[in-house]
């Protein structure tokens, strides 16, 4: 297949190619996932052929149809791979879903997907239950462990029980196969809708020629598989070549992503700018970092600041790529490259992507000057579902509008400004909250900012930042941090107002709800 992934380049289902090829290349006693915990199990890919296929059983045997939606509430667990691809080789759609929302949210989109089935870790149901239950559409509620299914419900193992495996069902490349519900960086989630060939063409294009993920290679990812970048790291682009993903189940944080780097000993790590920044802060304390044979390491979801990836090299010797994609693209398409990363920018388009830069009026944008990126590439998703017209502002043909500003270098290089409706305007000049907030977080006090508008006493937009300081830090120990950016990037730029607060309102993936910091208290 090429990088295009049209319906004639790939027959059949992407379950075909993702599972059942590494059976008939001989890896069915390859580990596809460990579960990264104490006495975690271990799937391989012959397991996962059969217990995929029980699964496809098991769903028709339920009652869905072709082309109905299973709803996965499902943690980073052996059976996440199993529901998935079970579902695609049965032609139903399963949704990937956040696991990290409440009640009211998933009931909206239980709602709105009018899912059949839904799937829910034990450890998700009492946010996810009462959402389940009041359900018109779910005819079936499975929940995965725990010592009893509760009523209303099956177990995962009834529900699986006496399931004979069934065949792969047979579809183009180009019918959808899966969903995801967008982020929320600016607001409510939209159903994204994916093709069968899209999972295929994020690995060949940024797998393949960026990462370089081999067979060899053991994966780690602390960004979650509900969501693309996650569903990338820790499962298309390791099983698109045969290699070994770690799944944890629980919250990734600087002691946790230690400690699994310790035991695994993975070769790939892929974080998010928010944890890598944790993590290297609680080594500076610590005087020690653990011990792993990384020879990669990604961050996306927000824009990665420049001191934290020449510190995290500095600990490691190995580069942070960082790059940019969403989930209308279901995996990075700009990016830093191996021998090739610039700090502070998002790198070059991947190879298989285009790129580009445009004004308000729709017009290309020069090097040196700020426009809206626009992406075209074969991974992009069919539509946002029952959305019509922001799927026809977002996806205009092939191009697909991002929603963030960039600026191009005249080395060719993207830089990264902000969201459209983060950036403004002081003095008539354009300000950037990310060149800000790269500035703050330099500051020896500041862990993590984030840069909004406020408009001051003569009703002029100036930058205000909010900042979290690092463990042991106290608000004294900003000092002058207003001359302090001054002095960086110049007298206009500075945050007129510094607020400290203890956390930053964040979307799952990493990227800053800034639109939550404009709220009124």
């Amino acid at each position: 297949m090429d990088a295009r992934g049209g319906a004639g380049a790939m027959n059949g289902n992407a379950a075909d190619w993702f599972v059942e090829r590494h059976v008939r290349e001989g890896r069915s006693d390859k580990p596809a996932f460990v579960e990264a915990w104490q006495n975690g199990r271990t799937l391989t890919y012959g397991e996962l052929s059969q217990s995929s296929a029980r699964c496809a059983s098991a769903l028709l045997r339920a009652g869905l149809r072709r082309e109905e939606r299973a709803a996965m509430f499902v943690l980073d667990q052996i059976e996440f791979p199993e529901i998935f691809w079970g579902a695609l080789k049965a032609g139903i759609q399963p949704i990937a879903l956040n696991t990290l929302l409440v009640s009211d949210v998933y009931q909206t989109i239980l709602e709105d997907s009018r899912a059949g089935i839904a799937f829910i870790s034990h450890e998700l149901l009492e946010v996810v239950l009462p959402a389940a239950l009041a359900s018109e559409h779910l005819r079936q509620i499975v929940v995965i462990g725990g010592d009893a299914a509760p009523a209303g419900t099956i177990s995962y193992v009834d529900f699986m029980k006496d399931a004979e495996p069934a065949p792969t069902v047979n579809c183009v490349g180009d019918e959808v196969a899966f969903w995801l519900y967008s982020s929320g960086s600016t607001g409510a989630p939209k159903g994204v809708r994916h093709v069968h060939n899209a999972l295929r063409v994020t690995c060949d294009t940024y797998g393949l020629q960026v990462l370089g993920i081999k067979e060899s290679d053991t994966v780690f990812s602390a960004a979650k598989l509900f969501f693309a970048y996650g569903m990338g790291n820790g499962m298309s682009f390791p099983m698109s070549v045969g290699a070994t993903a770690y799944l944890f189940n629980g919250r990734p944080t600087p002691d946790s992503v230690s400690e699994i780097l310790a035991t695994y000993k993975p070769t790939i790590y892929c974080g998010v700018p928010t944890l890598y920044a944790a993590m290297i802060q609680k080594w500076e304390v610590e005087g020690a970092h653990p011990e792993a044979p990384l020879r990669r390491c990604i961050s996306a979801g927000e824009a990665l600041p420049g001191e934290i990836g020449r510190k995290w090299k500095g600990i490691w010797g190995v580069d942070i790529m960082d790059g940019v994609g969403s989930t209308e693209m279901l995996h990075i398409f700009l990016s830093n490259k191996p021998c090739d990363v610039a700090y502070g920018t998002s790198g070059t388009a991947v190879p298989g992507y285009d790129v580009r830069l445009v004004d308000d009026a729709g017009a290309d944008v020069s090097i040196g000057g700020i426009g809206e990126l626009l992406v075209r590439g074969h991974s992009s998703a069919a539509d946002y579902w029952n959305q019509r017209d922001k799927s026809r502002a977002t996806f205009e043909g092939e191009w697909t509008r991002t929603g963030d500003k960039y600026e191009l270098t005249d080395s060719g290089r993207y830089v990264y400004c902000g969201r459209t409706d983060d950036m403004f305007k002081v003095s008539g000049i354009w300000v950037s909250p990310f060149e800000v907030e790269q500035a703050l977080v330099e500051h020896p006090a500041i862990l993590e900012a984030a840069v909004i508008s406020q408009r001051d006493a003569e009703n002029l937009e100036k930058p205000k930042a909010f900042v979290v300081l690092k463990d042991g830090k106290t608000e004294s120990d900003l000092g002058e941090v207003k001359e302090f950016i001054k002095d960086k990037i110049g007298k206009w730029k500075y945050p007129r107002w510094v607020e400290v607060i203890d956390d930053l309102p964040k979307t799952a993936t990493g990227k800053i709800q800034r639109f939550k910091l404009r709220e009124p208290a």
